[in-house]
Parts: C-alpha cells; structure tokens; sequence
C-alpha cells in the first residue's frame, strides 16, 4: 500500500488515466468497425468516408500515446488496401 501522499496521488491519476486513455482507445476501435461495416456491405463511398473518419482519430491515439505508430499505420494501411479493393 502507498504510504506517502505522492505514491498516493499517484495511484489516483493513474486510476483516472486509465479511464480516458480506455475510452480513448475504445473511440477507435469504433471507428474502425465502422470501416469494416461499411467494407462488408460494399459500399465504396461509405466505406471511404468512414476509413476518412478514422484515420485521424487513429493519429489522435498516436499523438495521445495510446497506440503504437506503427500499429495505427499497420492497421490504416490494410484498411485502405481492402477499401480500394472494393468495386
């Protein structure tokens, strides 16, 4: 157990960093099964205007140090792989 009040107040922002950075990382993962929906439909504008959405949500995740760089990259550039591969 935390004894002196740093360690204590440290635990506290830590408890409440985990709260937003899990509903940060949350927010995109929305926005990618929003892309994969639309993919999965077939519809090429829809799925481009979603992927659009979330690629700078993905960076805000980068920029905040949520998600890795090249996690984000991986996942946008398979993303518009599959968009492009639509008809």
């Amino acid at each position: 157990m935390a004894n002196t009040p740093q360690a204590k107040k440290r635990i506290r922002r830590n408890a409440n960093r985990a709260t937003i950075n899990g509903a940060r990382v949350s927010r995109i993962r929305t926005f990618i099964k929003a892309v994969e929906s639309a993919i999965a439909s077939g519809k090429k504008d829809d799925a481009a205007a979603a992927l659009k959405a979330a690629q700078p949500e993905m960076a805000r995740g980068v920029a905040r140090g949520v998600i890795h760089k090249n996690t984000a990259s991986r996942k946008f550039s398979r993303l518009t792989k599959r968009v492009a591969s639509l008809g």
